[in-house]
C-alpha cells in the first residue's frame, strides 16, 4: 500500500495563532492532518513517522541555520520541507534554500499555492523519480 492511501500528515512550526488556525483548516479540508510542533524537539518526534509527507518551517518564528535544515532533510529524507516567511530574502538561509527546502512561500499564504505546492509533493511521493 502506498503513503499517501493512509494518512498525508503536514508538521506545522510555530506560527502566529491566527495563521495557524487558518493553516489546520485549509488542510482538513484538503484531507490532511496536521501536527504543531512548537519546538525543536517536537518537530523531530513528529518527523519520525512515516505518514508525515511534508513539514513547514516558519522561518519569522522558528530558528534555524542551513546547517539545522541540512540535517533534517538528512534525517528524513521522507519529508518535503517547505519554508513561511514575510521577507523575501533569507541571505543567511541561502545554501538551504537552495539545496534542502522544496519551495519558499510568502505571507500572508496564499492557500491556493499551499495546496499546489502540497499535490506537487504528493505527486514526487507517489512517483518513483524525485527531484532530490
Amino acid at each position: 500500500m502506498k503513503q499517501l492511501d493512509t494518512e498525508k500528515k503536514i508538521v506545522l512550526t510555530n506560527m502566529e495563532y491566527d495563521e495557524l488556525q487558518r493553516m489546520q483548516q485549509i488542510l482538513a479540508q484538503n484531507n490532511y492532518v496536521s501536527h504543531v510542533a512548537d519546538h525543536m524537539d517536537s518537530l523531530i518526534n513528529a518527523l519520525s513517522g512515516h505518514s508525515t509527507i511534508c513539514a513547514i518551517l516558519d522561518l519569522d518564528t522558528l530558528d534555524v541555520t542551513n546547517q539545522v535544515i541540512r540535517k533534517l532533510t538528512i534525517q528524513y529524507p521522507h519529508v518535503c520541507f517547505l519554508c513561511t516567511s514575510q521577507d523575501r530574502f533569507h541571505p543567511e538561509l541561502k545554501d538551504a534554500i537552495c539545496y534542502h527546502i522544496y519551495a519558499c512561500l510568502t505571507k500572508p499564504l496564499d492557500y491556493d499555492e499551499l495546496l499546489y505546492w502540497l499535490r506537487c509533493i504528493e505527486n514526487d511521493v507517489e512517483s518513483p523519480v524525485s527531484h532530490k
